[in-house]
């Protein structure tokens, strides 16, 4: 016999929203239940009611279980689904597979187990905004389970026990980043920089690290924007490059932006040569493992590639543009973000807007 209830859950915005649950009792069990959550109490119960009445009339159909880690493993393998993926959620899918939690039915997955796969991986040195991709990887690939591979999947257990993890201090997000290079370590990666491409220059391919150092710098882009950059994209007249599919977490395919090349970016572009249809043809791989040497070289700590990007964006923010026009650059669709996380600006750059 089906019901269903209606929950009521507190969001942390103060709000409230509403969870339809719906039971399958036999002879005093309960041998299915499933749920979902809606932010209005009669979308819930409309829910509630549909599902129960698709349950009298077609009864429970019955679908297979799987260890979680084979059910990676089919994710893995469908290409379908990993042309939308990045980089990160494969590898976090790859390292789930071997995990204890993969050994785990698909369908038996309970709050303890996701408790201990946290505090395994917590022991094991991970901070708390990579276990929450565990956590949150593994429970897109079990929600795609059913429509999928025709796989069971107890995916709702989500509801429950990611609160739980966060009250246990298990899983959260990651601290604000607010590295900036200061000019001293600039100049230092500059003149190592410098050696390496000097280094580099007999025989085998040779990096312009600097041109590109200074083009990350001025544009805000990503590494990997700034070597799939091609001829065609640029517009000499209006001194502009077309950027595309920009990182986006709503879009990324087919997310083009024209980039104003700001400074001496357009400089820097015009001094290369033409001898590919990329302006800048290097793996971007090759290039941050470049930086990444010579910064280690040098003793400076903490800094990463990507802590160009803020630094670019606070640049032009102490320079005086608007956040609509670095938004432009960086290609933020949302500013908060853009506010929030890029930019950390240096105080004593303010006194050269003081008027006084």
């Amino acid at each position: 016999m089906a019901s269903y209830s209606i929950e009521k859950r507190p969001k942390a915005d103060g709000g409230v929203s509403h969870r339809a649950v719906v039971f399958v009792k036999s002879k005093g069990k309960i041998i299915h239940r499933e749920s979902k959550t809606f932010t209005k109490s009669e979308h819930a119960r409309t829910w509630g009611k549909r599902r129960v009445e698709e349950i009298e009339v077609s009864g429970l159909i019955k679908h297979k279980t799987v260890p979680l880690g084979e059910l990676l493993n089919l994710y893995y393998e469908n290409h379908d689904l990993w042309e939308k993926t990045g980089r990160t959620k494969r590898y976090v899918i790859q390292m789930l597979m071997d995990c204890d939690i993969a050994k785990i039915d698909s369908n038996k997955l309970k709050t303890s187990d996701l408790i201990e796969h946290c505090q395994n991986r917590r022991d094991a040195g991970a901070g708390v905004s990579t276990i929450y991709h565990d956590v949150a990887y593994l429970r897109s690939v079990m929600k795609k389970a059913l429509s999928v591979w025709n796989i069971t999947a107890n995916y709702q257990i989500f509801d429950d026990a990611i609160p739980v993890l966060r009250d246990m201090g298990l899983i959260g997000v990651s601290h604000k980043r607010t590295r900036r290079p200061t000019s001293d370590e600039l100049e230092r990666l500059r003149g190592g920089l410098e050696k390496r491409m000097a280094y580099r220059s007999n025989g085998t391919k040779r990096i312009p690290y600097l041109d590109i150092l200074d083009f990350s710098l001025l544009t805000c882009m990503r590494i990997g924007e700034v070597c799939k950059i091609t001829w065609d994209d640029l517009n000499t007249e209006h001194k502009t490059v077309m950027v595309r599919d920009r990182k986006d977490p709503r879009k990324k395919a087919g997310n083009h932006m024209i980039v104003p090349l700001l400074g001496g970016s357009f400089d820097i572009v015009q001094r290369q040569p033409k001898t590919n249809e990329r302006i800048f043809p290097y793996n971007p791989k090759s290039v941050s493992s470049g930086f990444q040497r010579v910064r280690n070289e040098l003793g400076i700590e903490d800094l990463r590639y990507h802590d160009l990007r803020r630094e670019g964006a606070s640049r032009l923010f102490e320079k005086g543009y608007t956040i609509e026009e670095v938004a432009q650059v960086t290609g933020h669709r949302n500013l908060n973000i853009l506010w929030q996380v890029y930019t950390q600006l240096f105080p004593h750059k303010l006194h050269t807007k003081d008027k006084v």
